[in-house]
């Protein structure tokens, strides 16, 4: 199955507590139905020290968002939207925003 949501993508979160707030979509765990989004979902991870390259502290990282609580942005109307494949006339298939109907990648 083809995947709506990407790397490099820009999403908007639609549900919980970043609700309406834009990212960049680092990386997909598509075994779990999650993603990484830059900023968007971030947690305190308590470290223990590693040694001397490796200080321990209290860190900020972003921790895995459902995928079904993200929705792509279409870059050319900027609203979020659900996302369609269309086949091309070489056979290859694209992601297509709902709204405008315009291809996103």
């Amino acid at each position: 199955m083809a995947a709506k949501i990407k790397r490099n993508d820009q999403v908007q979160v639609m549900t919980g507590k970043d609700r309406g707030r834009r990212g960049e979509v680092r990386q997909v765990l598509t075994g779990d139905g999650r993603a990484i989004v830059t900023g968007i979902n971030m947690v305190r991870k308590h470290r223990k020290s590693g040694g001397p390259q490796q200080p321990g502290g209290i860190m900020d990282m972003e921790a895995p968002i459902q995928l079904a609580n993200l929705a792509v942005v279409c870059r050319a109307c900027g609203n979020p939207t659900r996302v369609g494949f269309r086949p091309l006339e070489d056979g290859r298939k694209v992601r297509v925003c709902k709204k405008c109907d315009e291809a996103i990648d």
